[in-house]
């Protein structure tokens, strides 16, 4: 039975080694692993308060992001704006410009027309008085063609001469 349990000058050396172990970690030990216990407490202590301003930091960075979005919204329709506006412009000034052009062209065709038809009436107004001096001309020779009534014409011509240049 000697292997269970121990000799007394055994059991006094042994509580004397534990009791000089326990007094350096104790003494030394402890203090240390609570030191550095206290360390990281201090570190994640930083790193929330690191982790804290990060997160509020992002936060005014997400503001400042939509902030920015927004004056890029805003400015994207307000050049769509000014595009269409041009735009606009653009073709109102074509379309009054297709209309002048449109007016000259119609009022040159008019002119056009109205040349033509003068033209036209001078045209018709110089055969209507030749085919008249061909029927008048056929006419007198018909009448004419003795001389009694050639000389009768005569007399009559010249009493018309005579009362226009009376009056």
């Amino acid at each position: 039975m000697d292997l269970l349990i121990p000799e007394t000058g055994t059991l006094v050396w042994m509580l004397i080694a534990v009791g000089i172990v326990f007094f350096i970690i104790t003494k030394w030990g402890f203090p240390m692993i609570t030191g550095m216990v206290e360390k990281r407490n201090g570190y994640i202590d930083d790193s929330l308060l690191a982790a804290k301003a990060a997160n509020e930091k992002l936060a005014g960075i997400k503001q400042e992001c939509e902030g920015l979005l927004k004056e890029a919204r805003d400015e994207q329709a307000r050049i769509i704006k000014e595009a269409t506006d041009r735009r606009d412009a653009i073709v109102a000034e074509a379309e009054r410009k297709a209309r002048e052009s449109a007016g000259k062209i119609v009022a040159e065709a008019r002119e056009q027309i109205q040349m033509e038809r003068d033209e036209a009436l001078r045209g018709l107004r110089r055969q209507v008085a030749e085919i008249s001096l061909e029927v008048s001309e056929k006419i007198l020779l018909k009448e004419l063609s003795d001389r009694q009534s050639q000389m009768d014409m005569i007399e009559r011509l010249v009493d018309e001469v005579e009362s226009v240049e009376r009056k």
